[in-house]
């Protein structure tokens, strides 16, 4: 009985949390609803409103686009005078409001053998009839250029007519043509201005709430009108998305050149606010129109309603706090004894005693919990010395072969300052702290040096101590003055006996004669290396045919041979190379080595490792190394005291 009693009492201090859970997910559930309604009409409100102003400002549009194009009609088919041009001009432009301004344009010398430009102009000058010629080489402009190469009428971008018009405007500019000689010439084009103060009154006079209004971009994303009239034809919507580092605002602009509507969050240029905007492409010119909702401002009431709300709610949530805190202090003081008792343990005192709890509900169970945790933690601690200091003692061991193994490599270069014939560099980075790849170079006599690199199977120290032998078997055979195929079998036979191990390394060997260039080479299952000529020209060593050594007592290696000119260099490179991995699983490859070596060839021996090394790491950027690399250069001079390292 006493046990149900504490679990049920204990279980009154899970409601304040519960009740809370619950009031914030119906809270939650109101605001989402409620949200998600304001949300759908601002959306429905900005569609129809925008489509309304969209269809205003087109209807005006099409109404000023059949002017010209019935005039271009009558230019074609009826002839004219001087005096017939400058009344359909003018009539053009009385007899339409929303027209500030037309011309007929013609092709040079199409109106006279003796006059190259004619383009007589009538415009509205504050609110009078002016006349005057388009002064200005009209034929480059892109009113007149788009619709001739086009052979269709054409919306403009915005400009300022300076010399005519001297106002901001679009002109719709159609082409018109004659029968000359039977064949059918363009004659000239016929124009027609609107002012962009016209459009500016017009989407102005958009008002939402007290901060919402519109604007208007052309098909190349320039504004055409806004609030801020500083933005108005200097700047694009996509200039002030990079100004402010906004892809969002980047990605909405290109929407809206190519023609698309949509409903989106979008940041107010004229007040900073947060917005919703529909926009839509008026069909005549494929500009388009945007307008905004400021969000605060639609949700004004609602955020007004939801703070009501929350008042309430935690004037309740505080009432229903004493009740409970009052209900359960007299349960809490075990819990409270234990939780000190937790804190001590946590500072590493584990010889604090447990409190002694008698009951025998949730809170005895907890207690010899904390007992039992406390003997276990002891036990563990004690284990986790002994495996930390096992640790230290292998990581120390293991540093200790990598310094090791790094140091029965050649680190020092230039190795021989005093042989001026060639020049060599190399390079070692493993991919754990000890690794399997190999390199060495060292004079068999006066005038030969060999040269090797290579690659054991496996990782770690096994790799390591297999790379040592096969370095020291190399140099022993190399130095009796064995030729090159010969080196590589007796080496592979004292590798392959006894090889319980079944461990193997490829290998390229060289011997490289200092005074003719003259390179003989084996290569046992290695990359081949790449000749880089003084020219330029990049290309792999042939193969010699062998096998890795350590498989087989019994192989047969043999060389070839190549001769190096002055300036030649040999790269050589294990497989850590080509076979590193991006984030794709692609390898970097034979081919991309072979490219990114091109631009390199060169330059010094250590800018051409360095240069490799860096575009494998950054191109395996993210994934782990998997396997060690290691690259070899010697580059060929030529006869003594010629070395321009």
């Amino acid at each position: 009985m006493a046990r149900n009693r504490g679990i049920a009492v204990r279980l009154a201090t899970w409601i304040l949390a519960g009740v809370a859970v619950i009031f914030t997910v119906i809270f939650a559930y109101s605001y989402v609803i409620s949200r998600n309604i304001i949300l759908r009409n601002v959306e429905t409100n900005a569609e129809n409103l925008a489509l309304s102003t969209v269809n205003r400002i087109d209807s005006v549009m099409k109404a000023v686009e059949k002017v010209p194009k019935n005039l271009a009609i009558f230019l074609e088919d009826f002839p004219y005078q001087y005096g017939d041009i400058l009344r359909q001009i003018r009539a053009v432009v009385e007899k339409n409001p929303e027209i500030y301004g037309a011309t007929i344009a013609f092709e040079p010398y199409a109106y006279s053998m003796n006059i190259r430009n004619f383009a007589p102009y009538f415009y509205k000058n504050r609110g009078e009839l002016s006349f005057t010629y388009i002064p200005y080489e009209y034929f480059y402009w892109d009113w007149y250029q788009i619709p001739k190469e086009l052979n269709a009428p054409a919306w403009s971008e915005p400009y300022f007519d300076e010399g005519a018009g001297q106002t901001m405007m679009a002109t719709f500019s159609v082409p018109f043509y004659r029968a000359i000689s039977g064949e059918k010439r363009l004659a000239g084009i016929v124009t027609a201005d609107i002012s962009l103060d016209w459009l500016q009154e017009m989407i102005g006079s958009v008002r939402i709430a007290e901060t919402g209004y519109g604007f208007l971009i052309s098909k190349n994303g320039t504004f055409v009108t806004h609030p801020s009239s500083s933005l108005v034809m200097n700047e694009t919507l996509f200039t002030v998305a990079e100004e402010r580092g906004d892809r969002a605002m980047r990605e909405v602009g290109r929407c809206m050149v190519r023609g698309e509507s949509g409903f989106v969050l979008f940041p107010s240029l004229h007040t900073g606010k947060q917005c919703w905007m529909w926009y839509s492409p008026l069909p005549s010119n494929q500009w388009s129109l945007g307008v905004l909702f400021p969000k605060d401002e639609l949700m004004a009431d609602i955020h007004s309603l939801n703070r009501t709300i929350v008042w309430l709610s935690l004037a309740g949530f505080v009432l229903l706090l004493v009740m409970i805190f009052w209900i359960s202090g007299s349960i809490t003081r075990p819990l409270r004894a234990l939780s000190r008792t937790a804190r001590q343990m946590a500072t590493g005192d584990l010889e604090i005693p447990i409190p002694d709890v008698k009951t025998k509900d949730e809170v005895g169970t907890l207690a010899a919990s904390f007992n039992s945790m406390k003997n276990s933690l002891k036990q563990y601690i004690s284990d986790l010395k002994e495996t930390t200091a096992a640790k230290e003692r292998i990581e120390s061991e293991l540093k200790i072969a990598h310094d090791i193994q790094m140091s029965i490599l050649p680190k020092i270069f230039p190795p021989f300052p005093d042989r001026t014939e060639f020049d060599v560099f190399a390079s070692m980075k493993p991919a754990k702290e000890v690794g399997g790849d190999l390199y060495d170079f060292f004079f068999m006599d006066e005038e030969n040096f060999c040269f090797a690199i290579g690659d054991v199977s496996g990782k770690g120290v096994p790799a390591s101590l297999f790379m040592a032998v096969t370095k020291t078997l190399v140099k022993t055979k190399a130095t009796q003055g064995l030729s090159a195929e010969n080196v590589m079998i007796r080496v592979n036979q004292d590798l392959s006996l006894d090889n319980e191990s079944m461990m193997f390394v490829t290998l390229f060997f060289g011997i490289l004669n200092t005074v003719t260039g003259e390179v003989v080479y084996s290569n046992a299952g290695h990359n081949p290396p790449f000749l880089l000529s003084a020219a330029g020209t990049i290309t792999p060593l042939q193969s010699t045919g062998g096998i890795a050594l350590g498989v087989a007592e019994d192989c047969v290696y043999r060389s070839r041979k190549i001769t190096m000119q002055k300036g030649d260099a040999l790269f050589l490179y294990t497989d850590g190379v080509t076979e590193a991995m991006d984030g794709r699983e692609e390898l970097f490859s034979e081919g991309r080595l072979m490219q990114d070596l091109a631009p390199l060839s060169g330059r010094s021996l250590k800018e051409i490792i360095s240069g490799i090394m860096g575009n494998v790491e950054h191109f395996s950027e993210g994934v782990p190394q998997a396997d060690d690399i290691t690259m070899m250069v010697i580059r060929y001079f030529g006869d003594k005291g010629t070395n321009s390292r």
